[in-house]
């Protein structure tokens, strides 16, 4: 298996693609817009709210949690989540400072 050369880029690079990886899938838009929308939630409304497998929603969690996008802490049997306000805004200012720099309404294409 080959190195993925990712000391080739820039530590924004690697932050900005590892927020990207942890968003690339429908289902974990959604995870985070109903945290957004409800602000905290137990791991079974996932499952009712996306008509998902528990084993499913457990794993893009777990993608979700490993970016550091959300937290969860342990109520009982059950795990409560929400965003993670510090790194929500760390991203938000990384991919708000990205798309500003590009105005494609002024730039030429080939």
């Amino acid at each position: 298996m080959g190195a993925t050369k990712t000391d080739l880029f820039t530590k924004e690079q690697n932050e900005m693609a590892a927020m990207a990886k942890a968003l690339a899938h429908p289902a974990r838009i959604a995870i985070l817009q109903y945290l957004i929308k409800k602000n905290v939630c137990i791991t079974s409304t996932f499952v009712e709210e996306l008509g998902l497998a528990q084993a499913t929603v457990s794993q893009h969690l777990k993608e979700l949690k490993l970016a550091g996008i959300i937290q969860g802490s342990i109520e009982g049997a059950s795990v409560c989540y929400c965003i993670n306000p510090k790194v929500w805004k760390q991203y938000k200012a990384l991919f708000n400072s990205f798309f500003k720099d590009v105005n494609p309404a002024e730039q030429e294409c080939c």
